[in-house]
């Protein structure tokens, strides 16, 4: 059943608004443990979001088995008239739209691949060994998806799209482990050997971590910590968020949010960009979005209901519920990675973080506990590893004493970084490191 039938089913029931998103996909995984493959399994999934609206009656859905199209559009039709109006619904986009490719995408030497999956990660797993591992463990991914987009006011949108991603952690002893992500569009842009040896490196560095005290330190994020702290970023720039009481970007419009060095783009039209596509949820094409413009904030993301509110215009960043980021872009700096470790006399570097928690999502208060590799700097060298430290700040306050950044930049994209990040190496000055038990 292609989109055309299923939304004149949706008109059909009554929907005045009505959108239809089918999606393709196939995926593989390769999983590993203590050096050796453990599970290699492939699926497809075939699936329909739907959104239908009338007279402010706003109701979705996604529909697994397409072969329920039909009841699912009776039972939303019959929910839809006795759901009370949602005052902040102000539609969908008016198309009909043009769109552009994003080069570097899709690539069919990843759709094709299979067989060789196994090859990559034991050559990352081999790789790690190399650089001073004793055992590894993590996953690829391979994702291949085709979507078409139909809506009631006159948009009729296809895309495709390839990734790839490897996520690895390397471990030598108990508190002694490195982590490593590669994540690209293209065959040609992923580098599984990298993954391995980074990781690898950081894991033998950090044997027999001391414990540090706690106070104020320069720390020197790696792109995997910062990446954490961005992406939760991307997500507050969210209208819905901002208006719901869950954004430190509340009421800041137009004021200063960060170091004059932090230029933060939403870019869904970045060429390989990880996020990119073509279209959101209502079919209006992604765009580059500045957030974040040398430390001023720039604008929310919306959709057409939010740019209502506001009296400006939607940013291409529609979901069905609500508007979200593509692919948070950070400008490089002007440092190189060993220039921002010179620059420090006393301080710490983190690669990677995990478990962070905001105390107050609107004031910006947060902590988060540095994971695998830290390492303490002292007059501009890497010392002894350490352990047992947790980040206590203002992410605000944080990002205003970013005082340099990398030329280097990585996509950062795993489970704790949900919007894609390209993003540097980071310095910022007097950061609050309390400790972790």
């Amino acid at each position: 059943m292609d989109t055309d039938e299923i939304l004149g089913k949706m008109i059909g029931a009554g929907a005045e608004d009505a959108v239809v998103e089918v999606t393709k996909s196939l995926s593989r995984q390769v999983r590993f443990a203590r050096n050796k493959i453990s599970i290699v399994k492939s699926w497809q999934s075939e699936t329909a979001d739907l959104f239908m609206a009338k007279e402010k009656k706003v109701i979705g859905s996604t529909v697994s088995d397409l072969s329920r199209i039909d009841q699912a559009i009776s039972e939303l039709g019959g929910m839809m008239v006795r759901m009370a109006p949602n005052k902040d619904y102000g539609g969908i986009a008016q198309g009909p739209f043009t769109y552009v490719d994003v080069p570097k995408t899709y690539d069919p030497a990843i759709a094709e691949l299979d067989e060789e999956l196994v090859e990559m990660v034991q050559d990352a797993i081999d790789a790690a060994i190399r650089s001073g591992a004793e055992r590894t463990a993590g996953v690829l991914y391979t994702t291949t998806i085709e979507e078409s987009l139909a809506t009631s006011n006159d948009v009729v949108a296809k895309d495709r799209g390839t990734w790839v991603e490897l996520s690895l952690r390397a471990f030598t002893e108990k508190d002694a482990s490195g982590h490593a992500t590669c994540s690209a569009r293209t065959l040609g842009d992923f580098d599984p050997l990298s993954v391995g040896e980074r990781a690898g490196e950081v894991s033998g560095r950090c044997r027999r971590p001391t414990e540090v005290g706690a106070g104020r330190y320069d720390i020197v994020f790696g792109p995997l910590a910062i990446g954490v702290l961005l992406s939760d970023t991307m997500g507050f720039a969210s209208a819905f968020a901002v208006e719901s009481g869950f954004s430190f970007l509340a009421g800041k419009m137009g004021k200063k949010v960060a170091s004059p060095l932090v230029t933060l783009v939403d870019d869904g039209q970045m060429v390989g960009g990880f996020g990119s596509r073509k279209f959101d949820a209502e079919g209006v094409p992604t765009q580059r979005t500045p957030i974040v413009e040398q430390g001023v904030l720039k604008t929310y993301l919306h959709n057409t209901s939010t740019a209502t509110r506001h009296k400006t215009h939607t940013t291409g960043n529609a979901g069905l519920v609500s508007p979200h980021p593509w692919s948070g872009v950070v400008l490089p700096g002007d440092s190189k990675k060993e220039e921002l470790f010179s620059d420090v006399t006393h301080g710490v570097y983190v690669t990677n973080v995990w478990y962070t928690r905001y105390q107050n999502y609107y004031t910006g208060d947060f902590s988060t506990i540095p994971r695998d590799g830290a390492f303490l700097i002292e007059h501009g060298e890497l010392r002894e590893p350490v352990k047992n430290i947790r980040i206590s700040d203002n992410l605000q306050r944080m990002f205003e004493r970013i005082r340099a950044m990398s030329r280097e930049r990585q996509w950062i994209h795993w489970w704790e970084v949900d919007v894609p990040i390209l993003s540097p190496y980071v310095l910022v000055d007097d950061v609050q490191i309390t400790r972790a038990r």
